[in-house]
């Protein structure tokens, strides 16, 4: 049954057990649940093993730390420590944090991460010529964590993390043994369905998935058939190799599949962006803006989704990461304030995720014939908003001068004599690259509700001026007056 949830996710190693010394005090220990009490947030994620061991006294797994003293790094000191100094005093480190999202009227998810596990054999790894999920060894001992964490704890519900693994090379099944092997994942996944749901109270289990289709069929994991058979309650899509806020992420297809079935999709709403004051080679990640989150948020509401799932805001959380995480749980409380739509823009990694980032553009040279599609979601119907108090649209071209000739087209439409502004594209111009940030000032071309297409063409360079040029960052600033406005 579909359900709207606000949930906020901890690894439970950057912002928790890696800061605080021993002995932890009780009000650390309830940290990661108390800095989001009292906003909208009523689910608690928690990563209970990122594929070293445990972060709680598990039974039939790893302790996190247990394999690798004496430590040589203050991280896993502090994390070995924290735990140990609450066990020194009788209490479960996972228990503590069970106990008080329910306190402060939370629900919490168990995370169990699937890409390894501690203590497992690296010869089992796909990287490593294993078999991995084809391995009973490799499912049974996962399956023996999930049910500890349902069964010995009273979570409230099981987060199976599959896209934790790399999802552009094999990572769960060798591609020779993903069609075999596809049936078994699902009855692994209906196995533990069936364990949650039959515990005393109710309990709820879903997945952390690929946002495609086509790259969750290529590690064995048939999605769209764990939803016909309605398998799990939620699904989360996301991309760990680029781990950047992305409002356009592809997954259509996914909350229809689901919604068919009455399955919830959360859309996972990532703290940062690509900085767009360095050159393209370095990875410089920056928090994402409120006004970006909202666009994010906007985006995923208006297409469907059941509730937003975010982590890793800005830490400590100041009063705009809690503002944010209140305004996150409410459709309504996003209406008519300041929002940013925008294009995700690769990094410092590779191009080479299954649905790619649509930026970077490099248009070699000029060419009339030669147009470049931009697609991009607005959740705003500008046209009917009598609020709207600006739109701008703002485009990032490096290797740009005024001379040159551009076709802009948005939906098909010229903006060509839309007002216009231009500024160095990057605050360090006296850095190659260098380029121009036209903003155009829309007031007779307006995007639409919904998706839009921004087409770019190189036209004609001056004379002596050959090479191209490349569409580094595009992004719609939408503002809202608390009056009627005039465009």
């Amino acid at each position: 049954m579909r359900r709207r949830r606000t949930i906020y996710h901890n690894d439970a190693r950057h912002y928790y057990l890696w800061l605080w010394d021993p002995p932890m005090r009780m009000r650390d220990a309830w940290r990661p649940i108390d800095e989001v009490a009292g906003t909208a947030v009523d689910t608690f994620s928690y990563c209970v093993e990122r594929g070293d061991g445990a972060f709680y006294p598990t039974k039939v797994g790893m302790v996190f730390g247990s394999d690798s003293q004496p430590f040589t790094n203050p991280i896993s000191w502090h994390s070995w420590h924290a735990m140990q100094s609450l066990m020194d005093r009788g209490l479960d480190p996972l228990q503590v944090l069970i106990d008080r999202a329910h306190e402060k009227g939370m629900e919490f998810w168990a995370d169990l991460r699937l890409g390894s596990y501690g203590g497992m054999d690296p010869k089992l790894k796909v990287d490593n010529g294993g078999r991995y999920f084809a391995e009973a060894e490799v499912r049974d001992h996962l399956a023996a964590i999930a049910r500890e964490l349902v069964i010995d704890y009273p979570s409230d519900g099981l987060e199976l993390d599959f896209a934790i693994a790399n999802g552009n090379r094999p990572s769960y099944l060798k591609p020779e043994d993903v069609e075999t092997y596809t049936p078994v994942i699902m009855e692994w996944v209906a196995e533990l369905a069936e364990t949650v749901r039959s515990r005393d109270g109710d309990g709820t289990i879903g997945a952390r998935v690929y946002p495609v289709e086509e790259l969750n069929l290529r590690q064995g994991l048939d999605v769209r058939a764990w939803l016909s058979e309605g398998i799990v309650d939620f699904v989360v899509p996301l991309m760990y190799e680029y781990n950047r806020l992305d409002p356009n992420m592809p997954i259509d297809w996914l909350i229809e599949a689901a919604h068919e079935r009455d399955v919830s999709v959360y859309g996972m709403l990532q703290p940062t962006v690509p900085s767009q004051d360095v050159a393209l080679g370095q990875d410089n990640r920056v928090y994402a803006s409120i006004e970006q989150l909202r666009g994010a948020a906007a985006s995923f509401w208006s297409r469907g989704v059941d509730g937003l799932y975010t982590w890793f805001l800005k830490w400590p959380h100041g009063d705009t990461e809690r503002a944010f995480l209140s305004e996150m749980g409410d459709p309504d409380l996003i209406e008519e304030k300041d929002r940013t739509y925008f294009v995700l823009r690769r990094s410092g990694e590779p191009d080479n995720p299954a649905y790619g980032a649509a930026l970077p553009i490099t248009i070699p040279e000029a060419d009339p014939e030669s147009r470049y599609e931009i697609p991009f979601y607005v959740a705003d119907d500008i046209a009917e908003s009598d609020r709207v108090s600006s739109v701008v649209l703002s485009i990032k071209l490096m290797n740009l001068i005024m001379g040159d000739k551009l076709t802009l087209m948005l939906n098909g439409q010229s903006i060509g004599d839309e007002p216009v502004t231009r500024d160095f594209a990057h605050n360090t111009p006296h850095i190659a690259p260098r380029g121009l940030d036209l903003q155009f000032h829309l007031r007779d071309v307006l995007p639409r509700k919904g998706w839009n297409t921004l087409e770019i063409s190189l036209d004609e360079r001056p004379d002596l001026m050959a090479g191209g040029i490349t569409v580094d960052n595009v992004e719609l600033r939408v503002k809202y007056s608390p009056y009627p406005s005039v465009r």
